[in-house]
């Protein structure tokens, strides 16, 4: 009897044993109710072929695998698992109570599935196991009422074997159907956990690729290192801002390299100590360095271990701030033409009347003085003139109105200077040589400051070459610009000139007011243009200025 039901125990929980079999962690819960219907299926059958005699009771444990394949299978699993029920169990009944029994059976069992199902499918674990329990203690239940209700209808005997079969019966079903439940909900925990650490994982690798995307493609020169010094990252930024060896440009090169192998001892040995520093944990400043035309400002890092504070590694930052402080200083040249604006516009009706009238009266009493004085007044009207010119150019640098553009052809402006360049450049005993360009566009422009400009740069020019040397204006166009080249052979600016030449006031002339570049360059910005300036001190000066045609930028030719 102990070797069937040990058989009945094993093949009800036959199911079981298939699904771990069965169960790939990567797939997960994938056509899991089907299995578990078919499976448990199966071992109804050979629980129905190895049925054993137990107090006269036919004992076989297939009501076990037709409840967890219910309960795991869903409805329909149910319905097709109830219908195999009801076919192995009706050959089997001899008489009415087996009749009887199982039409109870099945009424009961029925009942409870089909108002448990849904609920147990959406329950969490411990209440599956708890809605088990209930279910084992009623299948317990409905087998103890139907072994009593058989012993008396037939008036059996109960001897203390009898009664140890039929306990070990029962026991045996409970633990069954209790087992099926336990082990299922705890492959399902297992795969949960593995879900979930797998999506921790997923997660985790997209915020790494996240931040690895940030750190590529940020305008930022990022350099980690480990604690031991060599480079674990370095992405393209670095290797434009910061000073690498030559070899050590690409940052796959870079890589698994100790960092003071790869610096430029010459152009960055800043970077270097700064790694150094935060590497022995000690606090770093913020460092501005200029670098071959680039302001940068650099600062690291410490890496450090949460739990115990050790340091890792250190992190080199690099910011290019070239641009800012080019904003910076056209805010401050800004600041200044609008500080000339405002005495501009104090001073203009308060200085060019009265001068104005001091310029007539010199006349007059040039008129009634004898002629040897005359140089006197020559010098003193020349200065009021340079006055009022000097006022001028401070209304022309701080006007601030709209200018009346006309459809125009650059080179009848310049056509149309040629002569008063030549007769200043013959003054001087210089030659004036002019390429025009073919086919010029014509472009949107005011003829009266576009001369303006022209003139203050071919005297700037000249003035540059003293007695001798050549002045070349050259003209040139595109389908983006119209430009023009005007090229003096004098001294040359020198290079720590160069920043401040366009600033007002700033002058290298000692006669000079220091308002005809800036002039020249609000000139060219109102055109939609810009200035461009390439010298070679001792062999001369090239100012480019260049005009945007393109459609919508302004200044577009037909």
């Amino acid at each position: 009897m102990l070797k069937d039901l040990l058989l009945q125990f094993f093949l009800s929980v036959l199911p079981i044993f298939a699904f771990l079999l069965w169960h790939d962690k990567e797939r997960g819960w994938k056509g899991f109710k089907p299995f578990i219907a078919i499976a448990s299926g199966v071992a109804m059958v050979m629980c129905a072929l190895t049925t054993s005699l137990v107090f006269d009771f036919d004992v076989d444990y297939r009501t076990v695998p037709f409840l967890v394949g219910s309960l795991y299978g869903g409805y329909r699993a149910f319905g097709a698992l109830f219908v195999l029920y009801v076919l192995l169990r009706l050959p089997t009944l001899d008489n009415n109570f087996e009749i009887v029994g199982f039409i109870v059976s099945l009424i009961v069992f029925s009942i409870m599935l089909l108002t448990i199902i849904r609920k147990f499918e959406n329950a969490s674990s411990v209440s599956k196991e708890r809605i088990g329990l209930v279910m084992v203690i009623i299948v317990a239940l409905v087998r103890i009422v139907l072994t009593k209700y058989y012993s008396d209808a037939y008036q059996m005997e109960w001897t203390l074997l009898a009664g140890f079969e039929v306990a070990l019966s029962i026991i045996g079903l409970l633990l069954a159907f209790w087992l099926s439940i336990y082990m299922i909900e705890s492959i399902k925990e297992k795969q949960q956990l593995y879900d979930e650490v797998g999506q921790l994982s997923v997660n985790y690798g997209n915020e790494v690729q996240k931040l690895q995307q940030f750190i590529d493609n940020a305008p930022l020169a990022v350099l980690i290192v480990d604690g031991n010094g060599f480079i674990t990252h370095a992405n393209e930024e670095s290797i434009k801002l910061l000073g690498f060896k030559e070899g050590y440009r690409d940052v796959a090169r870079l890589k698994n390299t100790p960092f003071p192998e790869t610096f430029d001892p010459q152009r960055m040995k800043e970077s270097a100590d700064l790694l150094h520093k935060a590497l022995d944990g000690m606090d770093t400043p913020t460092l501005s360095i200029d670098d071959e035309g680039w302001t940068l400002i650099l600062t690291t890092v410490t890496l450090r271990e949460i739990e115990d504070n050790r340091i890792t590694g250190a992190a080199l930052i690099a910011s290019d701030i070239t641009e800012l402080r080019q904003l910076r200083d056209e805010r401050g040249r800004m600041e200044r033409l609008s500080l000339v604006g405002q005495m501009a516009a104090s001073i203009t009706h308060e200085i060019r009347n009265p001068m104005a009238v001091i310029r007539g009266f010199v006349q007059l009493i040039q008129e009634r003085s004898p002629q040897s004085q005359f140089e006197y007044f020559r010098i003193i009207m020349e200065e009021l003139d340079r006055a009022n010119l000097i006022i001028s150019d401070f209304l022309s640098l701080a006007q601030n109105r709209e200018l009346k553009m006309e459809r125009a052809n650059l080179h009848h402006t310049i056509n149309d200077l040629v002569p008063l360049i030549s007769a200043d450049a013959n003054l001087r005993g210089q030659t004036l040589e002019i390429v025009l360009c073919e086919d010029m566009p014509d472009m949107l422009l005011n003829d009266r400051e576009m001369k303006q400009l022209l003139l203050n740069l071919a005297r700037n020019g000249m003035e540059a070459m003293g007695d001798k040397g050549v002045l070349r204006i050259h003209t040139a166009w595109t389908a983006e610009e119209v430009s023009i080249q005007i090229a003096d052979e004098g001294v040359g600016i020198p290079q720590d000139k160069l920043d401040h030449l366009f600033e007002p006031f700033y002058t290298t002339k000692t006669r000079g007011t220091g308002l005809g570049l800036p002039l020249c360059l609000s000139i060219a910005e109102r055109h939609n243009g810009r200035i461009e300036i390439h010298t070679r001190e001792g062999e001369g000066t090239t100012f480019v200025v260049s005009f945007d045609i393109r459609e919508g930028s302004g200044g577009h030719a037909n």
